[in-house]
């Protein structure tokens, strides 16, 4: 097992954000976190991440307790792709791809043949090389994010914790970031734990046969998981978020896809 929660509480300022919420994560499998906003999604993967120390139940990575590693160490578990980066200085985007190496080598430690190999395959992997000699700084934000996910795959953690990893992609590089997603948890064996608005998102990773859940939060009421297309559902939507939706299924390109079409608001 790659990630273990169990009966992880989280409060703020004496708000409950959490409660009593377990899941696991086996290799090669995705678990997608859904709600709305405020649920504690981010929280969560905070928790994961070791930002946050004072909660309740355990968080366990590759069988270790997060709150017993150091940052290095954890570092060699876990990469992470936030939802939003802003650079300082004008690295070359081959440059910061090879800061992932730093978990495995030392902040202080000159990178050897391994890490540069590693380092061209993420790139390589990502298909960000045409513009690997570019300054980060002057990047979109949609490249930005491709990047980020080359140097969390040079990390080589087998856990990569992804926050609303598509909110700065157009719609084409939303799905090849989505088909990038599902090739490395297919074909490279990665654990993936992801937070997103997206409801299509894990109904799309279904679509490819790819190990999911779906975990569903929702301030105040207790989480449900399950796979995506148990639990999302026009009466799960009206509930957690509040509208009108339908789930319907489209057959296309030999397979069948399910999307979410919303309706209208539930709120009177």
């Amino acid at each position: 097992m790659i990630l273990n929660i169990d009966n992880l509480s989280f409060s703020y300022d004496k708000t409950p954000l959490l409660e009593n919420l377990s899941l696991s994560a086996d290799k090669g499998e995705i678990i997608c976190l859904l709600g709305p906003n405020g649920s504690g999604k981010t929280t969560l993967l905070d928790c994961v991440l070791g930002f946050h120390r004072t909660f309740s139940g355990s968080v366990a990575v590759c069988g270790k307790d997060v709150l017993t590693l150091s940052r290095p160490e954890l570092a060699k578990l876990v990469s992470y792709v936030p939802q939003v980066h802003a650079p300082t200085f004008p690295y070359t985007v081959r440059e910061v791809v090879l800061m992932g190496r730093t978990a495995q080598s030392g902040i202080f430690g000159a990178p050897g043949k391994e890490d540069y190999e590693i380092c061209d395959y993420a790139i390589a992997r990502t298909g960000i090389e045409d513009f690997s000699e570019r300054p980060y700084t002057e990047l979109s934000g949609g490249e930005r994010k491709l990047v980020l996910l080359a140097r969390a795959l040079a990390q080589k953690a087998p856990l990569i914790v992804l926050d609303e990893p598509t909110s700065s992609l157009d719609f084409k590089n939303e799905l090849l970031f989505l088909e990038m997603l599902s090739d490395l948890v297919r074909n490279d064996g990665l654990s993936v734990l992801t937070a997103t608005h997206a409801l299509q998102h894990p109904l799309y990773f279904e679509s490819e046969v790819i190990p999911a859940k779906a975990v569903m939060l929702c301030k105040g009421k207790p989480f449900r998981t399950g796979t995506p297309g148990e639990l999302i559902t026009s009466e799960t939507l009206r509930e957690i978020y509040g509208v009108q939706a339908e789930v319907t299924e489209i057959n296309a390109g030999g397979k069948t896809v399910k999307t979410v079409a919303v309706i209208g608001s539930d709120i009177q």
